[in-house]
Formats: structure tokens, sequence, C-alpha cells
């Protein structure tokens, strides 16, 4: 990587014309990614090794390299975009803050009873994951609202000052409050949120109807408990970024990508961080739904595969699947209805993803009854893998992989990453061939197919598991070791076509700079949809608008700038789940109520393979709203081109790569992404600055006309 005067004057030169500039920051468990976008469509790109003690400072190092080398003023930089795994690290790791919860009588246990899912039915060793608050830091109060709002017992100011006082005496550093029915009157949360600011001003104190305003008592207390967990830690952070930010001259607004595909800012962000705690993962999906619609595809499975973890979504008919919650820390974090109960519960709308802890520092092992085992524990960046030669011991997915020829022997990000393959073989040799009495290259295409396998669980569950076929979507392959994988994925998956687009190791950071800034609103309103009154369910749709605009208004944006868009979450009566369907625009009339039936009873068939008879009653449970910020022209222009660190002028040489047992090992050609102007057939390699792609044989690959990488599966 080249840092001389002479490369980044020649780069000021180049750049005098372009005015401003934006930045997307993406930190993964190994590697932050930097993309600089220009307002002429040029992209600049930096991947350094992540600080996990303290994330920002990773970010300000790659930052100060990228605008020497570009020689971009960092008084031109418009916006910083970010997205952070800062708070769903905080919770998996129990490193949030001291949290306290006051709650009704009665339900002091709530976040131990949980909803009463299993995420294994028969598994008597299985634990519930321990609860974020502990038991003495749990408080009730004597007060009791109705469903309708009305109060049975009222809350005695005494008795919550007494709760109050004892939490604070156990010196807790923020405090939940999430009453019963406090969605339909949140007067006592109100009273004992007071309470807390003149006991102890400043303290942070989450009150569950500013939080979820919805029904569901579980729920409602699991999501108001995660977001004061880790709203001190979250702060601390982005305070901490602005002011690493400000120390190299950077004073753009700093935004997050929240976890449903919006960006917000880090103001609301700090008050709201529950909606941040998946916004990494989340702008992979987002630069995915773009790029595919500049290249004509509307049903994708989207596949980012990094260092940690492999993550998979669904864009269907262009569109994100969104989930109504998720959990996280449970093997496989996702919405799926059969895969509940593992995790910590956030009811929050969110891309809908699924997520393994499969990636390229996933540690190989064997386990107790001689089974090959990849994951879910990670050598993250430090150690890392074996062959970074950073202290590592334990086998991983990337020694697997560069014994198999697929990486580069030598180097990963044009040498910023050095590799020793010698001692990759060597551990593979000594911790899993010998001992499962296989030859080296048998060893590692095991693991490299279990990882395969493990995978493709994300993808059956936002899937099969949803009723939809792979067959008929395109893989869109991203991450530093997603397009390794992909081609071998799609064709277990009988996937035809797989879309690698430029930047690839670095695009969930492009993805930032797609995004739009939004925000979700919701709130309870349940009765039988045909006796529904109109009037009221108009007005409050109305008012759920209007709280949602209010966010966008105190980010900036002109209220002749902004849409709204109405969806409903119904369910056949006596169901205990839901379904979301989009509502039009235009009066909520009969014919408008009709229209939402239909919609659910599709949406249900599609889902499930059936749906009820046209007698069956349908209930509305919650309204929903999505306020979105509509930018005067298009946030990341047409036609980019890309640039950042100079390459290695020397073309590689083919190497021999393994491709398994019935095939064995090939000499391979190693290609650079323009030579696939002209269309190659596999097997061959892609090597490039952020990525490696591995196209099989009985496979082609070409380059389309947006520089995206086509393999066709079976050809």
């Amino acid at each position: 990587m080249e840092h001389g005067a002479d490369r980044a004057a020649g780069w000021a030169e180049g750049w005098r014309v372009v005015m401003s500039y934006r930045i997307g920051i993406d930190i993964g468990g190994t590697f932050t990614d930097i993309v600089l976008l220009g307002s002429d469509g040029r992209v600049e790109t930096m991947k350094v090794s992540s600080s996990v003690d303290d994330y920002s400072r990773a970010i300000a190092a790659g930052l100060s390299e990228s605008l020497a080398q570009t020689g971009i003023l960092a008084a031109n930089i418009e916006e910083v975009r970010h997205g952070t795994t800062v708070g769903s690290n905080a919770i998996l790791e129990h490193k949030g803050a001291r949290t306290g919860l006051i709650g009704t009588k009665g339900f002091r246990d709530i976040l131990q009873i949980r909803n009463l899912r299993l995420p294994r039915l028969y598994d008597i060793a299985w634990d519930k994951p321990r609860p974020l608050v502990d038991r003495h830091l749990r408080m009730t109060v004597e007060e009791r609202v109705r469903v309708d709002g009305s109060v049975e017992i009222a809350l005695d100011s005494v008795d919550a000052e007494r709760a109050v006082s004892s939490l604070l005496a156990e010196g807790v550093e923020a405090i939940a409050v999430c009453l019963l029915h406090a969605y339909a009157n949140d007067s006592h949360e109100r009273m004992i949120g007071a309470i807390v600011e003149r006991l102890c001003p400043g303290l942070p104190c989450c009150l569950s109807h500013q939080v979820l305003p919805e029904i569901g008592e579980y729920e409602r207390t699991s999501t108001t408990v995660i977001n004061t967990y880790v709203l001190p830690v979250i702060k601390a952070y982005l305070g901490g970024m602005r002011r690493e930010l400000g120390a190299i001259g950077i004073r753009a607004p700093l935004r997050l990508m929240q976890s449903n595909g919006g960006l917000t800012s880090s103001e609301l962000a700090e008050r709201f961080p529950m909606n941040i705690v998946e916004s990494g993962p989340a702008a992979g999906v987002v630069g995915a739904r773009n790029v595919a619609a500049r290249i004509g595809l509307r049903n994708v499975i989207t596949f980012d595969m990094g260092g940690t973890t492999a993550k998979a979504s669904l864009l269907e008919n262009g569109e994100f699947s969104r989930s109504l919650e998720y959990q996280i820390g449970g093997g496989i974090i996702n919405g799926s209805r059969l895969l509940t109960g593992s995790g910590y519960l956030l009811k929050v709308p969110a891309i809908d993803l699924a997520e393994v802890g499969a990636g390229g520092g996933s540690i190989i092992a064997i386990d107790d009854g001689g089974l090959l085992q990849v994951g879910p524990h990670s050598a993250a960046s430090n150690p890392g893998p074996v062959c970074y030669d950073l202290g590592g011991t334990q086998p991983t997915v990337t020694d697997a992989v560069l014994t198999l020829g697929y990486l580069n022997p030598d180097y990963l990000v044009n040498g910023a990453v050095r590799l020793n393959g010698a001692k990759a073989r060597g551990v593979i040799e000594e911790c899993i061939a010998q001992p499962l009495g296989l030859s080296l290259e048998r060893a590692a295409y095991g693991a490299y197919q279990i990882a395969v396998s493990r995978m493709m669980r994300a993808i059956r569950a936002v899937s099969t598991e949803r009723g939809r076929d792979p067959r008929e979507f395109t893989l869109f392959a991203f991450g530093g070791n997603g397009p390794v994988f992909a081609a071998t994925m799609a064709q277990a998956l009988r996937i035809k076509k797989v879309v690698v687009p430029p930047l690839p190791g670095v695009f969930s950071a492009l993805g930032l700079l797609f995004g739009d800034i939004e925000h979700h609103y919701a709130r309870t309103f349940r009765c039988s949809l045909r006796s529904v009154d109109h009037q009221q369910l108009e007005q409050a749709w109305s008012e759920a608008a209007a709280q949602a605009c209010e966010r966008l208004v105190g980010d900036g944006t002109p209220q002749s700038r902004i849409r709204v868009r109405r969806s409903a979450t119904l369910r056949y009566q006596g169901q205990t789940f839901e379904l979301t369907v989009a509502v039009l625009e235009g009066p909520l009339n009969a014919a408008a109520i009709a229209a939402m039936e239909e919609a659910f009873g599709a949406e249900h068939e599609r889902t499930y393979g059936h749906r009820a008879s046209a007698e069956e009653p349908v209930e509305l449970v919650t309204i929903q709203v999505v306020a979105q910020s509509l930018l005067e022209k298009p946030g990341v222009p047409e036609h980019l081109t890309f640039g950042g660190p100079e390459r290695n002028a020397t073309r590689p040489k083919p190497r021999q790569a393994y491709f398994g047992p019935a095939i064995g090992w090939r000499e391979t050609p190693v290609l650079w992404r323009e030579d696939l102007s002209i269309p190659r057939n596999g097997p061959c390699i892609i090597e490039e600055y952020s990525a490696t792609c591995v196209v099989p044989p009985d496979a082609s690959a070409s380059l389309d006309g947006q520089g995206n990488i086509i393999v066709n599966i079976g050809e």
C-alpha cells in the first residue's frame, strides 16, 4: 500500500472538481471498513484491523490514512454514516450498564419466565440466557392499569419513591420502567420517571410507553430493558466517536444505520439504541437492494460472510423482508417463529436477517463424539486465524480455505495481512487430519463443507421457512469471505445465478451510503377488523404518523420532503402470531379494510400454505408507520468509479486448488475482476483488494455493465 506524497498530490489534483464527500464506516469483528464517496461518483476504500478495546480508535486511524492518501480535506466531508456492533456486543458479553427494573406487582420475574418458547423442545440440558437485570435489582410497585387504560389501582408516590430509592442504593447506572398496560395509560410510568429525575438527575431512565407502546408484557419489558442496558454504552461510544472525528477535523453530521434499514441521527441513536443493535448487517442488505435494482433483479437472497458470522436476508419484488422482532445471542439470530426463545428478545422492526456463527475466523474442532464442527466460537482479529501468524493456535475456516488453495498463499488486503500457509497446513494436519485419519485436503474440504452447511441454515431460515423457494432467487454475495463460499452454496441450493458486487469485502460500508433517513413507529390498536371504527383507526394512524414525522423533522428533514407509509399486523382470531401487510394510501373506508383483510389472507397462504375461509374473523393488533426522508437527488450517483489502494502490479500466477474428492486438485487460473469482460469457465479464482471469489468447475463467470461478477451455476 503506497503512502507517498506524489500519490497524495495526484489524488488531490484528480479530485479537485469534487465539492463534497460522504463516508461509510462499518465495524466487523475482524476488520473495520471505510468507504469514501465523492459527489462525482468516485469511490475510495480502506480496510483496517478493528481495535476491539475501542473501535473508534481504528476508525480515526483509518480515516486519517484515507484522507492523507486521497488528499481530501476534512472540511469537505458533508456526512459520516456508521454501522456498528457495539450494542449487540454489549448484550452478548454482558458488558452493559448495571440496570434496575421497576414493574407492576406480580411481574417481578417476567424476564426469567419469558414467553415459554424453547429453541430445542426436547433438550432438558438447555438453559435460558441469564437475565440482563439480576433479581435483586428488579423492584415492583402496587398499581394496576386495565387493558382499556382505566386505572384499577392508583400508584402511590411513596411506594414508587421506595422502589426508586432501593435501586439507587444498589448503585444502578440506569433504570427501566415497565408497568402493566402502560401503552394504554402512561400516567404511572411518567410519575416514576419524574421521581427518578428528582432523586438522581441525569440518570438514564427508559419508560416502556416511550420505548415500545405495544401490547405484550414480556416483549415490552425485554425491549425496554435492552434499550436501558445498552444506552450508557452507546452514548459513551458515540460521544467518543464524535470526539475522534473532531480531532481529525471532521465536523459533519454522524448518522447511524438502524436495524430496520433506515438511518437516524447519532442523538436519536443515543436515546433509542435498541434501534441500532443490528445496524451493521442491515447496511449490506440496503446496498444489495439498490445494486440489484440497478441491474434489474427483483428477487434476491443476500449472503454476507465476514470474519465472525454469516448473514442472510431476502429481497422480494425489490423490497426488504422485515421481521417484527428478533433475538440476540441465540445461535441463529433471526425473526423465525420456529427458532425463538434462545436469546434476548427485541421487538423492533428489523430487516429479517438470519445470522449464524460461521465466518473466516470460526474455529474448527472435533467434538466429544468425534465429529467435525465449525464455530460458533471465533478467533476474531486477535489472535485471528493461525495463518495470520499473530499467535493463533486453533484451526479456523480461513486456514482451511488457504489449505485448499482458494486464497492467495502469501497475503490478503494487498499485503496488509501477511499469511503463513505452512502454519495453516500444519494446524489442519495436526488438529483435524491426523485425529480423523484423513488426508490434509480431505480434512480441509470437510471443514469447508461443514461451514457451507451451517451457512445454508441461515439462507433457509429466510427462504424456505418463509414459504419461499430459494431456486427462484439470485444469490447476492459479499463480505470478505462471502464470494469464496457463494457458488458452492448456490450449487447445493440449486440457485442458478450468483452476483458479486464491486468492493465485496467493504460492501456493507458502501451500503450505508445507499440508505435513507427514516423512522418506524408502532402502537397497539386491537380490534376485530370487520367491526373497526374507521374514524378512530384513521385518527390513531395520524397520531402515529405525526410522532414519526416529528423525529424526522428533528433530524433536519423539511416537512415537504417526508413520505409516510402505513402497515398493519393482523392475525386470525385466536392465533398467537401476526403477519404484517402494507396498507394502501387513501381514506380508511370499507374498501380499504377489505383490501387489508385480503392482503392478510394472501400473505398467510404464502407463508403457511393455507388460508382460512372467508367467515373466519381477522383481528387487527398493531398499526405501524414508516416516515422516510426523500432526497432531492439520489444519494449515490448512477455511475460509480472505484479506486482504492493500488494493487500489486504483478499478475498472480495459476495455482492448485482442491474441489472435493470427485474432482480433486485442479490448476486454477487466478484473475482480476476486469479479466471477466471475456466470460470464463470455471474453475477460476478472482482476487481483489477486499475479497476473493471462487468459481468452481461446472460454473462460468462474466462481468456485467455495472462491474458486477455474474456466476452462472451449471454452465
